[in-house]
């Protein structure tokens, strides 16, 4: 991702549905399921934070879509990666701005990974 900043400390914690619902609702007072949550603990430029995705819930969207569980979960981690970077999702047009961004770096990291299988660097 080039967003200007600095690469920092993230940590990806991969939990079930009610544990991630459980720190909803107690660190974000969110009485409702999601599939990602994003901790941030950003320094100046350099991105630090913690990024809690729910498996199930990345399972359940994936089947939903019609998409790639592992295409799913890539997703999701750019999803958390980007509210570090500030990125929001509370209005149409925020989440449209999200899912823009989310869709360039998926196709960033697929194309990476390809080059690399394919002997590339």
């Amino acid at each position: 991702m080039n967003e200007n900043r600095l690469p920092g400390d993230i940590t990806f914690v991969f939990e079930n549905d009610e544990q991630v619902y459980k720190v909803n609702v107690e660190y974000l007072q969110h009485d409702w399921y999601t599939d990602v949550i994003s901790f941030d603990y950003n320094e100046g430029k350099r991105i630090n934070g913690d990024i809690i995705i729910s498996v199930d819930r990345v399972k359940e969207n994936a089947a939903k879509f019609k998409t790639e569980p592992e295409d799913e979960l890539r997703r999701v981690m750019i999803h958390g990666v980007l509210h570090l970077l500030g990125y929001e999702d509370d209005t149409d047009e925020k989440k449209e701005k999200m899912r823009r961004r989310e869709d360039k770096y998926l196709a960033e990291w697929k194309k990476t990974e390809e080059d690399q299988q394919g002997g590339k660097i």
